[in-house]
C-alpha cells in the first residue's frame, strides 16, 4: 500500500471509530483483513473486551476453505460469528468496517452474518 492510502484507511477508521461505540446488548462487530486472512470480533467497548471472534485461521474453516482471503471464506467466518453471538443471545450488532470499502469481502462476510440472523 502507497503511503496516501493509508493514511486515507487511518482517517477513515478514526471518522468511524468517533461515531460508533458497542455495548454489551449491541457490539460492535469489527472486521480486518490481512491479504491471506479475514478476522472478526465483536467488543463491547464500555467494558473493553471481546464477547465473540472469529477468523479464517481457525482449524475447521482453514480444512475447509483452503485459502483463507477470499468471498467464500469471509462468507463462512461471517456465519461463524454470528452462529457464536446467537449462542450468547446476542441479536444485533453495530458495523464497523475498520476503514474497508464496503465491497468483496467485507460485503460477503456483513451479508452473510445477516443471512445467519445478526441486524445491523
Amino acid at each position: 500500500m502507497s503511503r496516501d492510502i493509508k493514511l486515507r484507511r487511518q482517517k477513515t477508521k478514526t471518522r468511524i471509530r468517533g461515531r460508533i461505540s458497542g455495548t454489551k446488548e449491541r457490539p460492535r462487530l469489527t472486521i480486518y483483513k490481512s491479504l491471506k486472512r479475514i478476522y472478526v470480533q465483536a467488543i463491547d467497548d464500555t467494558c473493553g473486551i471481546t464477547l465473540a471472534a472469529a477468523s479464517s485461521l481457525e482449524k475447521e474453516l482453514r480444512e475447509k476453505l483452503g485459502n483463507g482471503a477470499n468471498v467464500e471464506a469471509a462468507k463462512a467466518v461471517g456465519a461463524q460469528i454470528a452462529a457464536r453471538l446467537k449462542e450468547k443471545g446476542i441479536t444485533s450488532v453495530v458495523f464497523d468496517r475498520n476503514g474497508n470499502l464496503y465491497h468483496g469481502r467485507v460485503k460477503a462476510l456483513a451479508d452473510s452474518a445477516r443471512e445467519s440472523g445478526l441486524q445491523f
